[in-house]
């Protein structure tokens, strides 16, 4: 063990000397996280008792062992006693173990005792193998984990990335490298890549930037923002989320789950939209339709949109009620997917007009998970409650002149008088 020489880059020291529990670390290609992933290894293996072990676990188990193997096997061949490539186990000196295991065979992670533990290219592992198997293997010895790998769209990765940022958890950190933190790597080497990569991979594998999934559907350049205009009528328009979803799994911050979003619009005579809010939250059936009035009752709309379907036929039972006991009543309009898809809906309802001017959001009101949904969209893993609710107003603001759901076919027999 004396001839150990693990020397580390300087964002690689910052890391290892942390005592966070768990580590997150979201970094660029070539960045130095493989070598970085077998030190740790090596140094919890060595520190913990014989029978203890530590794991290391790729998405697959060819990735575990191409990624990982090697690497071990040079920088730990002073304190190796023993390897197995066939079974992919290391035995050090101290008689600890090092399991070297893929994530696409969960029941291989099952039934140790784990000290630490390492998930390496987190974006493609999927969640079930830290929260069913790897947290439990953890629990007993009280171990230690880190999470690393380069960004690829919103997800399990992105959740824990921002848990790590909050500074909610203090068992949670994160971290944030690019390429250009790996001092070995040449900066013309990075700078020819740029030029070369188109921006969405230059921006992911060298960046490592998880707001890379969007495809310019919409454009930072076209979202405006002013004041309310004094003439115009409101409309407001609701996407529900499922309520028993939202009552079940309640307590568990990290779940991606829908949100229920309530869209207020001002439009004017000339049909532009004045976005006065949009309010949104995972809410119970009481809650949502108490939003609803809420909203009723401070805006005074012509009409309210609900899409039509066993959620509208949940809620509204509770809303009508609130309605009679308030005094506060509106049209209620039937919302409908038009046959179309929700990418094709949102892009036909918001696209056009937010590129020509015609959307305006409210100044005074914080659009930042609104902005982000919709220059993400439609990227896979990131929600799109918010542009979605909004898009249904092109639908409402034409339904709301009539009282149900059938075209207007009243035609004048005289075309002078109107009869």
């Amino acid at each position: 063990m004396s001839d150990l020489n693990f020397s580390l880059l300087p964002w690689q020291q910052e890391v290892f000397a942390d005592k966070t529990r768990f580590k997150v670390i979201a970094a660029g290609r070539r960045c130095g996280k493989s070598r970085l992933s077998a030190i740790t290894l090596l140094i919890e293996g060595l520190q913990c008792t014989a029978g203890s072990a530590v794991l290391y676990v790729a998405p697959t188990n060819g990735q575990a062992r191409q990624i990982i193997w090697d690497v071990l096997m040079e920088l730990g061949r002073e304190v190796i006693q023993a390897s197995h490539i066939n079974n992919m186990d290391i035995t050090l000196i101290n008689g600890a173990k090092i399991y070297v295991r893929g994530a696409d065979r969960p029941d291989t992670l099952r039934g140790v005792s784990l000290t630490y533990a390492v998930l390496d290219e987190v974006a493609d592992i999927k969640p079930e193998a830290w929260e069913q198997v790897i947290r439990a293997s953890l629990s007993d010895k009280k171990g230690r984990a880190m999470f690393i790998g380069t960004p690829k769209g919103r997800n399990f990765f992105y959740d824990i990335f921002k848990l790590g940022m909050s500074e909610e958890d203090t068992d949670w950190k994160s971290w944030h490298f690019t390429t250009k933190d790996n001092p070995l790597i040449d900066p013309d080497e990075i700078e020819s890549a740029k030029k070369t990569l188109s921006s969405f991979a230059f921006k992911q594998e060298y960046l490592a930037s998880f707001d890379n999934a969007g495809s310019d559907v919409f454009k930072e350049e076209w979202i405006k923002y002013g004041t309310e205009p004094e003439h115009g009528s409101y409309y407001i328009a609701v996407d529900l989320a499922g309520f028993e979803e939202v009552a079940r799994q309640a307590a568990n911050s990290k779940k991606r789950l829908d949100q229920t979003a309530v869209a207020v619009v001002k439009v004017t005579e000339d049909g532009k939209w004045f976005v006065k809010e949009i309010v949104y939250g995972r809410w119970d059936i009481r809650e949502t339709a108490a939003t609803i009035l809420l909203k009723m009752r401070e805006y005074r709309p012509l009409s309210i949109g609900i899409e039509r379907g066993a959620l509208k036929n949940a809620v509204l039972p509770y809303l009508s009620d609130l309605m009679r006991k308030n005094n506060v009543y509106s049209h209620i309009v039937d919302l409908t997917h038009g046959n179309r898809k929700k990418t094709d809906r949102i892009i036909w309802s918001l696209q056009g007009r937010f590129e020509h001017g015609r959307i305006v959001l409210n100044s005074e009101e914080d659009w930042d998970e609104f902005k982000d949904q919709l220059l993400m969209f439609p990227a896979l893993g990131v929600h799109d409650d918010l542009p979605d609710a909004l898009s249904y107003i092109d639908q409402l603001a034409v339904t709301s002149y009539f009282q149900d759901d059938q075209e207007d076919e009243w035609e004048p027999l005289d075309i002078i008088s109107g009869i």
